[in-house]
This record gives structure tokens, C-alpha cells and sequence, in this order.
């Protein structure tokens, strides 16, 4: 199907078509392109931020109760460390 003179697929066409003439046009475009980018990376960014101190915050809540467990149970409970995987050609 063609497309018609009113069609977004023609009016995308016949803006790029008018950028390309124009660079100021052009420049004004990336540059808002570019603004609107920056400010999407900086939400993004924002955001990650975020959840890593609400993560960092339930790491601490976490390690909190784990000491209050420690204490009801009457002092240091001893922590097992995993055992090493052994060499299997014999040598350590």
C-alpha cells in the first residue's frame, strides 16, 4: 500500500527530506535528540542508584538480625567455611 500524502510514513519522509536541506534544521534536531537522551540516561541512572541503596540498605537490616540471632544464641556461632575442591592429580 502506498503511501498517502497524510500517512505518518509520509510526513517522516518529508521531514527528513526538509532536514537534510536545512543544517541548521539538522542541528537543532540532533541536538534535542541528544537532550532527550541525556535526560532518559539520567532518570536510568537515577533509578539504579536508587535500588542499589535500598539494596545496600536491606544488606545492613539483613546482617543486623543476623547478629541479633547470634546474641539470642548465647554468643558466636562458629561459621563453617566451605571446603576447598581438591586438586584431582593428588597435589595440594
Amino acid at each position: 500500500m502506498a503511501a498517502t500524502p497524510n500517512s505518518p510514513a509520509s510526513k517522516g519522509e518529508h521531514e527528513s527530506d526538509e532536514l537534510m536541506k536545512n543544517p541548521a534544521d539538522m542541528t537543532a534536531f540532533v541536538q534535542n535528540l541528544l537532550v532527550q537522551m541525556q535526560t532518559r540516561f539520567q532518570t536510568m541512572s537515577e533509578s539504579i542508584i536508587g535500588k542499589i541503596d535500598e539494596m545496600g540498605s536491606r544488606i545492613d537490616e539483613l546482617e543486623q538480625s543476623i547478629n541479633d540471632l547470634k546474641t539470642e544464641m548465647g554468643g558466636e556461632v562458629p561459621i563453617k567455611k566451605p571446603e576447598e575442591p581438591k586438586n584431582s592429580d593428588g597435589s595440594s
